[in-house]
């Protein structure tokens, strides 16, 4: 607990009140007006049509500060209590709440339920809507209603780009327009957004566009006793992490028509990705395309409300080894001993020119639901969903032992999901509000035959394909989601929300049909970035999860203060975890003493996951200086394997943020002081690194005018050295196709560190 000295946050605030004196004196903005901008918010339930019990919105006022200093959209949900996020890529990290993350979590991106297509998730949904397309931002953190959830067990995270806007009847015709760019200096991250808006009183077009591009970041120290990358010529410096840097264009473009209380809308979507880099994966993205199309019709009727929505999606999926991993491999290369690859040609068995693998998915969905107002106290919210999933995922041959036939990593894998869910909402009095509800959801799975790229070859690539062609591949799981949820409001300062729920997740495609326990290729297979190998199994059950969940809400009437504390209890069956695929020649007890990477296997265990969340906000004084107050919020998460007493995997330890802010006409400023405990509960069988404890200092300000808006701060003030908690294991650079991969620091890798000192700056025009 050393990381939660009194003398830090003491020492913090110190220096934090002079800095932002000098950021925004009196003499400075004597003459701007006043901006204020909104604060995160609980939803609520002001009509009989409105959002279910349970969401933590986030106003999209709140996220302006945040565009500037991140590419990452899930990285704007950090405020928000129990959640965490799992290091990927510079634009993918992967949202966990409670400990439970990626898969575990429902994703919704203007209504579609997008589904990671890549052995290692390295195009999670919301990678594909730019932080500033963003319009609104929902969390489902403690108990989730039937008609949020649905094929997840952990929570539920609702993206949306800016919903359409039409022209008041009788005024004249909206046009409008924003434009911005950014810059940050530690990674050179730059990038700019346009975005642009006709509309009358009926119709609606809009696009919106942004790009953003860096190098790899800088830690705070160095990290590495070595500066190779197995390519001829190129080095890192040892502070340099490696496979860091991006690239991402994305765009979107929307229709919309509106009679009376009808409205119908249309959205295309288009992303690019030429690469982004990561430093826990052993490949890297070098090619990422998505294209969709979006249906939704939504209608006011004097019964209630109806939507229905229609979408598709596909994505081409490429990876290959990036520029900071080694390229070429073979004998002919110089070898699996040697530091670095030497081109060779042509290619053959002992030639490999990387390693290329692609993936192909296609997303197809539909659902409607309606909202029937059965008395002005109760409302039914009734729905059905279908969605059908198609996956190709194969890796042509490149030499070597990647040779000389295609290796089919999943043929024809399926995936389809129906579902019908009903939840009754009602409102007895001003002081109790519940929901009950229940969902019903069938998932059916299946895959084609597979095959090696020599069955005669090494890896028994043939007895494994063989054992897997002859299973029974087609899977179907009946799952049943329950909900019951109540709020009490005591009075205008105390708040009560606290339920139970039942929720299921059948495995996914990866987990169940990945079948190669070849050590090359089972390596290829991770999306939990801890370098080791997975095999998965066609017999895995679902996840069924129960949790109880309260929270207790003590505020102003007025909202100027406020502190909030939820307490909550998970029990899962059948939990998915990892086990070594042969208990017989691998044992849990070799691989820990060992200390290297290893081959799992998907298995069925049992899991407890407990913790609390604690929020609050408070005004300190309103001076000459401005207004200052204060924010805090503090996670803690345990999560244990109740098979084996092991930790579960990335959970993220103790950590809390306090924020001192200042308010001064037309400049907003704040201080944060970031303190995360050392990572001691760890699971052994994945062989996770432990990590230490850690304080972070960030300064944050802004001033804006009527149209512009200026947002410039430094992040990592003191470039402190640090380690990913939740950032897996380095294989950012090197030899990282083999196990143990080189170089060797240690065999079984180290973790991720964090990015050091960086300032940024960006600006905002609106037209």
């Amino acid at each position: 607990m050393s990381q939660f000295r009194l003398c830090q946050l003491t020492c913090a605030m110190a220096l934090a009140l002079p800095t932002l004196a000098l950021l925004s004196g009196p003499a400075l903005a004597a003459d701007v007006a006043a901006v204020t901008l909104a604060p995160i918010t609980v939803t609520g339930t002001p009509s009989n049509i409105s959002q279910p019990l349970g969401a933590t919105a986030v106003d999209p006022a709140s996220l302006a500060p945040k565009l500037s200093a991140t590419s990452d959209t899930a990285s704007l949900l950090q405020d928000v209590p129990g959640l965490s996020l799992y290091g990927a890529g510079g634009v993918s990290s992967l949202p966990a709440i409670h400990g439970l993350a990626d898969d575990r979590l429902r994703i919704k991106v203007d209504g579609m339920d997008l589904i990671a297509s890549c052995p290692n998730h390295m195009n999670p949904a919301l990678s594909y809507i730019d932080p500033t397309q963003v319009g609104l931002l929902k969390v489902y953190a403690g108990i989730t209603p039937v008609s949020a959830g649905g094929d997840s067990i952990g929570g539920t995270i609702v993206a949306q780009t800016r919903a359409p806007e039409f022209a008041a009847p009788g005024q004249a015709a909206i046009t409008k327009g924003e434009v911005g760019t950014f810059y940050r200096s530690n990674n050179k991250a730059r990038g700019a957004n346009v975005s642009a808006t006709y509309a009358t009183e009926q119709f609606n077009i809009s696009y919106s566009g942004a790009t953003s591009q860096a190098d790899n970041y800088t830690a705070g120290g160095d990290f590495k006793n070595y500066d190779f990358t197995g390519r001829v010529g190129h080095t890192l410096g040892r502070d340099e992490v490696g496979s860091t840097a991006y690239e991402t264009r994305n765009h979107s473009v929307g229709l919309a028509f509106k009679n009376d209380n009808h409205l119908l809308e249309a959205k295309l979507g288009y992303q690019d990705m030429p690469f982004q880099l990561y430093p826990n994966q052993r490949m890297d993205m070098l090619g990422n395309t998505q294209n969709s199309v979006n249906l939704r019709y939504a209608g006011q009727f004097d019964w209630g409300a109806l939507e229905a929505r229609a979408y598709r999606e596909n994505v081409d999926h490429v990876m290959d080894f990036g520029a900071d991993k080694r390229y070429w491999y073979g004998t002919a290369s110089g070898g699996g001993a040697a530091l670095d690859g030497t081109p060779c040609s042509p290619i053959s068995a002992t030639c490999a020119a990387g390693m290329p693998m692609l993936t192909e998915g296609k997303t197809t969905g539909v659902s409607v639901k309606a909202d029937v107002a059965l008395t002005p106290q109760d409302v039914l919210r009734v729905g059905a969903e279908a969605q059908q999933y198609r996956l190709k995922d194969w890796w042509p041959p490149s030499g070597g032992g990647m040779f000389p036939g295609t290796f089919w990593n999943i043929q024809d894998g399926q995936r389809d999901r129906t579902a019908v869910f009903g939840e009754w909402e009602a409102r007895k009095n001003t002081q109790w509000m519940t929901l009950l509800g229940a969902r019903v959801e069938q998932v059916k799975m299946n895959a084609g035959n597979v095959v090696g790229y020599n069955p005669a070859g090494g890896g028994f690539q043939g007895r494994d394909a063989s054992a897997f062609n002859a299973q029974d591949r087609s899977k179907t799981d009946n799952n049943l989601d329950l909900t019951a949820l109540a709020r009490y409001s005591a009075n205008t300062n105390y708040d009560i929300e606290f339920g139970f729920a039942r929720k299921v997740r059948s495995p996914n495609v990866y987990e169940r049909y990945t079948w190669s326990t070849w050590q090359m290729a089972a390596l290829m297979n991770n999306f939990v970035g801890d370098g080791n190998g997975y095999l998965g199994d066609v017999n895995l059950k679902p996840e069924k999860a129960n949790t109880i969940s309260a929270t207790f809400d003590w505020h102003a009437a007025d909202s100027r203060w406020g502190f909030k504390a939820t307490p909550y209890y998970t029990q899962v069956s059948d939990y998915i975890d990892a086990v070594q695929w042969n208990a017989t020649t691998n044992l849990a007890a070799t691989t820990l003493a060992a200390n290297k990477f290893s081959v799992l296997k998907y298995a069925n265990q049992s899991a407890r996951l407990y913790g609390i969340d604690l929020s609050g906000r408070m005004p300190l004084a309103r001076s000459a200086w401005g207004d200052l107050g204060l924010k805090g919020l503090l996670n803690y998460t345990r999560g244990t394997n109740q098979d084996t007493g092991d930790g579960l995997y990335n959970v993220m330890p103790l950590n809390a943020k306090l924020a001192l802010t200042q308010k001064l006409k037309a400049w907003d400023n704040s201080f944060e002081l970031l303190m995360v405990q050392a990572k001691d509960s760890v699971s052994g069988m994945r062989n996770e690194i432990r990590t230490p404890g850690y304080s972070l200092v960030n300064l944050r300000g802004s001033y804006s005018w009527k149209q512009v808006r200026v947002d410039f701060g430094v992040e990592n003030l003191f470039d402190k050295f640090y380690y990913l908690p939740t950032g897996g294991a380095y294989t950012g650079q090197g030899t990282t196709m083999t196990n143990p991969a080189l170089p060797n620091y240690p065999q079984w890798g180290g973790a991720v560190p964090g990015i050091g000192r960086s300032i940024y700056v960006g600006v905002n025009v609106k037209f």
